[in-house]
């Protein structure tokens, strides 16, 4: 395990200040975490070739608590209906104007405490990966979710892929709301996103209102196997089975995103113009937090596990 700031052979080139990179390398695979930042998957790279997007400039996307790279969306993915929500006998109060949230293009809270804004602490490290943990106990944090806790995430980065297992730790004075998601953004290097090909299981499309925000009804998916050409995703998907995989691929890469444990949802978000589409593993759908729906609950001294592994393989060069 190096432990290295600033440039290292990962190739991450960030400069975020008072940062840590933590890089790791298996086989044809490197990659790097920046436990200061939100334990933020900062490279991904496949013989050199990095498979992570927007991670270009993380020092302003930090600012603005966008999303890039592999980041952890929590206490909630995707957006709230409002400034505020009752979970688990709560009622929370939202002030859209705290720096611990950030607002989507309607206003709308969105992907929980900015990623930039959550220092974690490196429990363990290994040359196969690392293990952080974030106590969830601050008041500043507390405003924004009132639920003690501890997480617990652990990378592990072997030849065929990187596993990011995620563990909630529940305190011991209440329960607490699972609603958290990641939000990996994926590219192809060498053809264009036209000449990407996506294939997504079959699952449950989520129906949204004009906020994005699921209505309750849901509709029959039967999958997909195609090149994207023109095609554009903001779609929210309920799973069929406790695991699924979704693949993108081209260029003689294939990218697997492997639903293991503990994400019952799935965002799929491919804008038209923009060189990625984000695979999007979620405990339970967009607002859960505020409609209840598909919300999971960890008992006082409990704990909840998730895990997703991203698979990348070499393929015939004319796949």
């Amino acid at each position: 395990m190096n432990d290295v700031s600033g440039k290292d052979h990962a190739g991450y080139s960030g400069t975020l200040s008072n940062s840590s990179a933590h890089s790791i390398v298996a086989g044809d695979l490197e990659s790097v975490f920046l436990p200061g930042h939100g334990m933020i998957c900062a490279s991904l790279r496949h013989r050199g070739a990095e498979l992570l997007r927007r991670v270009e400039d993380l020092e302003a996307l930090a600012v603005r608590g966008s999303a890039a790279g592999i980041p952890l969306l929590h206490p909630w993915a995707n957006r709230l209906a409002g400034y505020g929500y009752r979970a688990a006998d709560r009622e929370v109060t939202l002030d859209p104007s705290s720096p611990l949230l950030q607002l989507d293009e309607q206003g709308l809270p969105i992907h929980g405490v900015p990623w930039s804004r959550l220092a974690w602490e490196v429990t363990e490290a290994r040359n196969y990966g690392l293990i952080a943990r974030l106590e969830w106990d601050r008041d500043e944090l507390l405003t924004i979710f009132p639920f003690r806790h501890r997480l617990e995430m652990a990378a592990a980065l072997r030849p065929e892929g990187l596993t990011l297992e995620t563990t909630l730790f529940a305190g011991s004075d209440a329960p607490v709301p699972v609603s958290f998601g990641f939000h990996p953004y994926f590219g192809l290097p060498g053809i264009p996103r036209s000449q990407w090909r996506l294939r997504l299981p079959a699952m449950r499309r989520l129906a949204l209102d004009q906020r994005q925000i699921p209505t309750g009804q849901e509709e029959p998916f039967e999958g997909m196997d195609a090149e994207l050409g023109a095609l554009e995703f903001d779609d929210g998907f309920a799973l069929l089975e406790g695991t699924s995989s979704f693949f993108l691929e081209g260029a003689g890469r294939r990218i697997t995103m492997e639903f293991l444990d503990g994400y019952r949802c799935a965002q799929v978000f491919a804008p038209k113009g923009k060189e990625y589409v984000a695979l999007e593993p979620m405990t339970a759908p967009t607002d859960a937090l505020s409609s209840g729906n598909g919300l999971q609950l960890v008992k006082p001294g409990g704990r909840f596990r998730s895990a997703f592994r991203v698979r990348v393989n070499s393929l015939p060069s004319n796949t």
